[in-house]
């Protein structure tokens, strides 16, 4: 395959919404040391691609202004060392996905199953690392126990649901509206919870008999931590993945004691080269035979080329997603 020289590609071009973004010609990337070029079939857009956009959070060191976390597409060049089985692959990138081209560590890609289309596997990795990671080895959900998810409805969320029922686990899922509860409830939830009408606290102790839940999975942050630990159990773990409302909350250290709980959390862009190797050779291990053997498939909301990144961050902005937006270089939008 012939490589081009240059590629469409988009960027921040200041802080501020989504506006900003803009389409732009850069050189098409070279892959250094154990790294690949892949031409991109298809970006999935993530929430922290709207807080680099905002300029709410650092961009890491050696990551760049392209956008774009995760990508699927056909590596095309190999850099010195780069060792890959197969050429069509689902990446976690750390910057770059929003372009024709991108480079990738060869150890952070992936192989997509078989039945996933090049969509669909774009929308894979980011949520797959995030749920191993935080719901798996940090909340250590096992078989039997309980999880509320929150943002159920999320492209990181509706995966969530559908792991934690592949490994055994009851799960009490919140969302906003009764499209969004339908769609989770399809997804394997045990108790879908519209946190616009009701109060997830009370769903959870009905839904528990009172004992609460064994993990929790938070992306608000704010008000919602105090809510979250008085609906956990004794010995449960609370995983923070976001703050879409306030970093910064007051805790009630006597029900953390009393109750033995765990309060951990963690992002996922700006963890070392070698520990994303780790967390793909588990997903590799015990995630991907379950997208593979059809028991969990990401949930797609809208597909959109690259020319219309503003219009997928929109979408994310207003929350009016279920599901994972992805932007596909080539096509016209599809719902």
């Amino acid at each position: 395959m012939s490589i081009a020289s240059t590629m469409r590609a988009v960027i921040a071009a200041e802080p501020g919404g989504p506006e900003v973004l803009k389409l732009v010609e850069r050189p098409v990337p070279v892959p250094g040391p154990g790294e690949v070029l892949i031409k991109v079939c298809a970006a999935g857009v993530n929430r922290p691609d709207l807080m680099q956009r905002r300029g709410a959070v650092p961009v890491p060191p050696g990551a760049g202004d392209v956008l774009g976390l995760e990508i699927a597409g056909e590596i095309v060049a190999t850099g010195p060392g780069a060792v890959v089985n197969g050429t069509t692959v689902m990446a976690l990138v750390s910057s770059g996905g929003y372009a024709d081209y991108c480079v990738a560590v060869a150890d952070h890609c992936l192989p997509v199953p078989p039945g996933i289309d090049p969509v669909q596997a774009a929308a894979l990795p980011e949520a797959l690392f995030t749920v191993w990671h935080n719901m798996f080895e940090l909340g250590a959900l096992g078989i039997g126990e309980t999880v509320l998810i929150h943002g159920a409805a999320s492209g990181v969320g509706s995966l969530a649901v559908q792991l934690a029922k592949a490994a055994g686990a009851r799960v009490i899922a919140t969302a906003g509206g009764p499209a969004k509860t339908d769609a989770v409830r399809r997804l394997g939830a045990d108790r879908a919870v519209d946190y616009k009408a009701c109060d997830f606290v009370q769903a959870v102790a009905e839904e528990t008999g009172g004992r609460g839940v064994d993990v929790v999975l938070d992306i608000v942050g704010g008000s919602y931590v105090a809510r979250n630990l008085a609906a956990m159990a004794p010995g449960g773990r609370h995983v923070s993945l976001s703050f879409m409302e306030a970093s910064v909350v007051p805790i009630d250290l006597g029900i953390v004691m009393g109750k033995g709980l765990h309060l951990t959390s963690s992002t996922l862009r700006p963890k070392a080269r070698e520990e994303k190797t780790r967390l793909a050779r588990c997903v590799s291990k015990h995630l991907l035979p379950l997208v593979a053997g059809g028991r969990v498939k990401p949930l797609i909301w809208k597909t959109l080329p690259l020319a219309q990144a503003r219009d997928a961050h929109e979408i994310l902005e207003k929350n009016e997603n279920i599901g994972k937006v992805v932007l596909v270089p080539d096509v016209t939008g599809q719902d």
